[in-house]
């Protein structure tokens, strides 16, 4: 029996689940999780490994996971391997970490120029391309290579198709696999590295071809292709005596001209379904390979841990290969020999003395910080037990928030196991 981390954070008894996590990181063919086991796990090992095609960053927001997918890509890219950034989080920050104005479905370029005492991407022969999702251009250019120009008008043109393409739930997920995978038949880059959404959302895309498959085989559908099939004024006659009653309350909920143009563009994309599930299901199979690596990242706090948890089992469940947990802004100290009590009481001797307020003030400075990377390690044995067999990289604070590439080279140098220096 193991410990693991409960709803509240704390540490509660019960069966570890993450061999099947282990099980995948042996798969990967001697991937750093593999190799290090519990111990500490070194990024360049799967960043720069030749054989890692796919770094999926999964994990909560607010956790700095934006942040270790552009550190990871540029880091790739500056060692010599040619990478895309694809973020599927619709905040901007990085683009701006990586000096560009705005990223769309097109992916861009990045100028890593003349790092100081490193080079550039360009010079050891590499490149550094990001982009972002645009869920709704990506569903229009599936729509337009699949279907003659005047269908694909019709599609277009579809109220259905509107709202589908831009709002409906699912989609974001469905057009992240599609995305994924033209990334991956283009053969373009060395390394694809995914940014995904800050939520438990994040992993929807792993049922999709599952839940595509449902959809694309379920009453609701063929009921509203059949008038479709048969023609509008042969509506009643297709649908029959038996379906009288769907149509009639369906009907009445969304109207006469919705429901046919709803069923106008299930009609017009029928043709396209065998197609959306095909390719979703060889994106998933892609995902599973010992060449996919996936990153769950969170931060010493029990909410980000109990989703990282999360995210571990979920993984684990599907069989999915896990590098391992990135542990960002973790505080330390540069005296950890002295502890918070020792610090504290040295304090209060100096204050008896007087005339060395200073030198107080900074042993109880010294102090709360020992207390607070005391808990932060706490925090961390605790996610371990639960999941022995998960390596773990740690990023230590950083004085300042990372708003460019040289913040992202600190990053870089943390999750590779170096120490980062301040931006």
């Amino acid at each position: 029996m193991t410990e693991r981390v409960s709803r509240s954070g704390a540490p509660r008894s019960g069966p570890a689940r993450s061999g099947g996590a282990a099980r995948a990181g042996q798969a990967r063919g001697g991937g750093a999780a593999a190799r290090r086991g519990q111990g500490e796990l070194d990024l360049d090992e799967v960043a720069l490994d030749p054989k890692t095609r796919i770094i999926v960053c999964c994990g909560s927001g607010g956790v700095g996971k934006t942040t270790t997918a552009a550190a990871l890509a540029l880091r790739a890219a500056e060692q010599g391997r040619k990478v895309v950034v694809l973020t599927i989080d619709p905040a901007r920050r990085l683009a701006q970490s990586m000096g560009l104005t705005e990223l769309d479905n097109t992916p861009r370029r990045v100028d890593t120029g003349d790092s100081g005492d490193e080079t550039g991407a360009a010079d050891k022969g590499g490149e550094l391309h990001a982009m972002m999702l645009d869920m709704k251009r990506t569903f229009d250019e599936i729509v337009s290579a699949h279907a003659t120009p005047d269908r694909a008008e019709q599609i277009f043109a579809n109220p259905f198709y509107q709202s589908l393409s831009s709002s409906f739930a699912g989609t974001q997920e469905y057009m992240a696999m599609e995305k994924l995978g033209q990334l991956r038949a283009r053969d373009e880059w060395d390394l694809i590295v995914v940014d995904t959404p800050p939520s438990r959302s994040a992993l929807d895309f792993l049922d999709a071809p599952q839940r595509l498959g449902r959809f694309l085989d379920g009453r609701m559908l063929r009921l509203l292709l059949a008038p479709a099939r048969a023609g509008g004024r042969a509506y009643l006659k297709v649908v029959g005596a038996s379906f009288g009653l769907f149509t009639r309350i369906l009907t009445k909920i969304i109207g006469t001209d919705a429901l046919r143009d709803l069923s106008s563009f299930v009609g017009a994309l029928e043709t396209m379904f065998g197609g959306f599930r095909e390719r979703a299901q060889q994106t998933y199979q892609l995902l599973s390979t010992p060449g996919t690596a996936f990153l769950v990242v969170a931060a010493p706090e029990p909410d980000a841990l109990r989703e990282a948890s999360y995210f571990v089992e979920r993984l684990s469940e599907q069989g999915m290969p896990l590098a391992g947990l990135v542990l960002n802004r973790v505080r330390r100290s540069l005296a950890p020999e002295l502890s918070a009590g020792r610090a504290e009481v040295a304090a209060a001797a100096l204050d008896e003395q007087g005339g060395h307020a200073t030198t107080a003030a900074v042993l109880r400075l010294h102090a709360e910080r020992m207390t607070l990377a005391t808990r932060d390690r706490r925090m961390r044995d605790r996610f371990t037990s639960a999941h022995p067999d998960v390596a773990v990289a740690e990023v230590p604070a950083l004085p300042e928030d990372v708003h460019d590439l040289d913040g992202l080279r600190a990053v870089g140098r943390a999750l590779s196991g170096e120490r980062p220096t301040a931006p």
